[in-house]
């Protein structure tokens, strides 16, 4: 009995024990491996999507601040941005003497010595007959109430209207009259003439052209290789690359056919005898670099000076109706023909940065408008849509990337191997 005993002793299973030690009840189950795995990303995943909330909340707050900053700051803002767009405009005559082994301190002062060369050409055909034109305003006064007489015939309910306008017209200059102002003649006649903060303002402009240009190569190559990832230096050095190429392409095209609408409409108004066409030509051409507006607004400056010029009110319009003539040509054939699509931007989106940055920064603002428009677009699309930040920093704000292994434990379609089992 005792050998049965001891038999069956050895035959039956120990009973249950737990892993505190007790006896008699229930194995607990593990806890399952997939839940700890997924855990750690879940919660990762829940903070970014609170940062990424702030910071979006900031950047709202931040975009609709940014017009009164831009707007209380104009003074180092506006010679900021402008000579920003200037030079990114010259760094492709920049790279080509650098191409012809020409140091880069000197490369860049050639290019600002041509930039000031242009401006002073400009000022002097532009800005010193424009101010024999206003001397001579209220003298012609009577002759422009005559031209427009039979107009305002027709429209009998403006003639008030349009009598208070000449005589605010009329009046200004002539309080102007006494101090015989002489107008400058130079870049730097402006320059000696102008207030301390308008002269502070060029000058500082001047040195920032100057200083990113002779350092372009370096903060280029500092941009590109400060990335921590082959992917984003890239990315970087083709943002980099669109931005100086569209900019300069625009600019340079646009230049070349402003100054040849405004050579063909100079030439124009001298063959019907309008005095000094060389200055309505280059009024053309500059005004020509605002999209709608700015033609507008030369055809009616034409306007005037016809009828301060001739006594035939269909002749007095005749400067105008050149003028409008050769913009519908040149909008609609010319510049279609030698932009194409690639420099394409919707109307929609000018009248918008027109009415922002006019609003913003005034006339300036209203040059400045299209190029910041076109480097604004350049570098959101080489960012890429929506995670901006995520190109800045070379790290997704609203996505996160979860590891393969990860993904394989979280996923229901793809089995899980729990640890300790064979493959």
């Amino acid at each position: 009995m005792a050998d049965m005993a001891d038999t069956a002793s050895e035959s039956d299973p120990p009973p249950p024990v737990d892993r505190a030690g007790a006896s008699g009840t229930a194995a607990t189950p593990p806890s399952d491996p997939v839940d700890a795995v997924v855990d750690a990303p879940t919660e990762e995943l829940r903070r970014d999507r609170l940062l990424a909330a702030l910071t979006l909340i900031a950047g709202v707050g931040l975009v609709l601040a940014l017009p009164f900053a831009l707007q209380a700051g104009a003074r180092f803002f506006l010679p900021l941005t402008a000579a920003i767009v200037i030079a990114i405009a010259l760094v492709p005559l920049l790279e080509w003497q650098e191409r012809h082994r020409v140091p880069a301190p000197l490369a860049a002062l050639f290019c600002v010595l041509l930039f000031l060369l242009v401006a002073n050409g400009a000022l002097a055909s532009i800005v010193v007959p424009a101010w024999g034109w206003a001397q001579i305003l209220p003298d012609r006064i009577e002759r422009v109430q005559e031209n427009v007489a039979p107009l305002i015939d027709f429209y009998a309910s403006l003639e008030k209207f349009v009598n208070g306008l000449i005589a605010n017209v009329a009046t200004a200059p002539a309080k102007q009259s006494a101090t015989s102002v002489a107008p400058p003649q130079s870049l730097l006649d402006l320059v000696t003439t102008s207030a301390p903060s308008a002269l502070l303002e060029m000058f500082f402009a001047i040195l920032v052209i100057y200083f990113f240009l002779a350092g372009w190569t370096d903060l280029r190559r500092a941009a590109i290789t400060g990335r921590s990832s082959f992917g984003g230096a890239m990315a970087t050095a083709r943002v980099i690359q669109n931005v100086v190429d569209d900019t300069s392409a625009y600019l340079g095209t646009i230049t070349l056919i402003n100054l040849m609408l405004g050579v063909i409409v100079a030439l124009a108004l001298w063959y019907i005898g309008m005095p000094t066409p060389l200055m309505w030509g280059g009024i053309v051409a500059l005004l020509n670099y605002v999209p709608y507006l700015g033609p507008i607004f030369a055809a009616l400056l034409l306007a005037i000076g016809g009828l301060m010029t001739f006594t035939d009110i269909w002749w007095a319009l005749l400067p105008a109706a050149i003028m409008v003539g050769a913009h519908l040509v040149e909008a609609n054939v010319i510049t279609p023909l030698v932009v194409g699509h690639r420099l394409t931007i919707n109307p929609l989106m000018i009248l918008i940065t027109l009415s922002f940055w006019g609003w913003v920064w005034g006339t300036p603002g209203a040059l400045l408008a299209v190029p910041l428009l076109i480097i604004i677009q350049t570098v959101l699309k080489g960012a890429g849509k929506p995670d901006i930040a995520g190109f800045l920093f070379e790290h997704g704000t609203l996505v996160q990337d979860v590891p393969a292994s990860q993904r394989n434990a979280s996923g229901g379609n793809s089995a899980v191997d729990s640890p300790g089992t064979a493959p």
